[in-house]
């Protein structure tokens, strides 16, 4: 599958990069007890990590907070999706098991403080966009409202866009039923390549792991 990111990404954070992730043959269902546990332990400590700290000044979120300014969005109305998942937990309205990939997503959104999708590739059709969106583009979100997605990063295919940082469309959702999907991790700009590169291998093994399935990754953008 080929994915491009757009120059007006690059021109204005020139340091953007993206963990993609391909997984082939996989078989999403209930989580392991496993990644229930590792899922619920590692949202009291974030809790209580968070009492003395404020939220906005976690580095992935101050960062990611930062590139929804620079592209002329408002974080305090459009809130990345690492942050509205820091508030939840932040309330002690702990994220409680969907199916295995949506919790691996958001174990790992959680723990890299990074938004990231997944989305059924067998729902994509042509190449991929990563772009800014335009006005009046909008989609249904899975927080079930329309977004309005005008100066969001988008991921676009032949349809037009069905992933951002802020929520992800209904689109292209991975359900018990996928077989084949790509996962897009939201990098922090200033993670070194190296690391990048070793925080995506990580979680696609995770992946694999609970998955199965063949997979390949790479880092796209600043090299």
């Amino acid at each position: 599958m080929e994915i491009q990111l757009s120059s007006e990404i690059i021109s204005k954070i020139p340091n953007f990069k993206l963990g993609v992730i391909e997984y082939k043959d996989i078989t999403v269902g209930d989580s392991p007890q496993m990644v229930k546990g590792r899922l619920q332990l590692f949202q009291e400590s974030i809790y209580f990590d968070l009492e003395n700290n404020n939220l906005t000044e976690l580095p992935g979120i101050q960062e990611w907070r930062s590139i929804f300014k620079t592209f002329g969005k408002d974080p305090n109305r459009y809130r990345p999706s690492v942050e509205a998942l820091y508030r939840r937990v932040q309330k002690q309205n702990y994220l409680t098991t969907i199916q295995s990939a949506i919790d691996i997503n958001n174990f790992f959104s959680l723990q890299y403080q990074v938004p990231i999708g997944i989305y059924d590739t067998d729902k994509l059709v042509g190449t991929i966009k990563i772009e800014v969106a335009k006005a009046g583009e909008e989609y249904t979100g899975l927080n079930g409202r329309m977004n309005s997605l005008e100066n969001l990063i988008v991921s676009c295919d032949q349809f037009g866009p069905f992933g951002s940082p802020f929520v992800d469309s209904n689109r292209a959702s991975v359900t018990e039923e996928t077989q084949n999907a790509l996962q897009i991790i939201y990098l922090q700009p200033s993670t070194a390549v190296n690391n990048a590169e070793r925080l995506t291998e990580s979680l696609m093994k995770m992946f694999t792991q609970i998955h199965g399935g063949d997979a390949n990754f790479y880092i796209l953008g600043s090299q």
